[in-house]
């Protein structure tokens, strides 16, 4: 045999070594992503301004998958919910209001919770409607009374928001993940209700 015909031979056996090396390596990466991504943080970018002024439109950051399924929803956390819409699945970042259960009304601009009147103090009063001569956060919503695994959510920026009263009340299974850590813009770097 001769020292070219080695050659070939020594870099075809190199090429599928480094082949099958780097095969394994995407394989194990692609687990890695998908093992994080699905049961311990997923990554965040709000599009909008419907958390604002808590969470600024294109705001990057990680969301806590497995606190949510480890200690559950509360309520006022922020959360990503997961929706389908003309085909398109679509991740929203909203606060929950109410809880499975619970009686859920405005009235007057008030949030009312099973009859009793809620402090919403995250929101900023900067960013209030018009309704009725009066300046409010909310326009009044009808009472609604949610099943045991429904969830209504808001977002901070309620006259620019799309949540619970276009989509209605939110089942805990579309509940992906809680809270927020954001990264970038940096002047709003950390933590947002983990």
């Amino acid at each position: 045999m001769s020292i070219n015909s080695k050659k070939n031979q020594k870099e075809k056996v190199s090429f599928k070594k480094d082949l099958l090396d780097f095969t394994v390596t995407l394989l194990i990466s692609m687990a890695v992503v998908f093992l994080l991504v699905n049961y311990v943080v997923r990554p965040i970018r709000v599009v909008g301004n419907s958390m604002y002024p808590t969470l600024e439109s294109d705001a990057l950051g990680f969301s806590n998958v497995i606190g949510r399924n480890t200690d559950g929803i509360s309520r006022f956390d922020i959360v990503v919910i997961k929706v389908t819409e003309d085909s398109r699945t679509k991740y929203l970042v909203k606060r929950v209001i109410g809880m499975p259960g619970d009686t859920v009304s405005y009235n007057s601009g008030v949030l009312y919770i099973n009859g009793e009147a809620m402090d919403e103090s995250f929101l900023n009063s900067n960013y209030v409607i018009t309704y009725g001569g009066k300046a409010l956060f909310t326009g009044d919503i009808a009472k609604i009374t949610l099943g045991e695994d429904e969830y209504y959510c808001l977002g901070d920026n309620r006259p620019f928001s799309r949540d619970s009263r276009y989509y209605g009340p939110f089942k805990s299974s579309s509940i992906i993940s809680k809270g927020a850590l954001i990264l970038l813009p940096f002047s709003d770097f950390g933590l947002k209700s983990w």
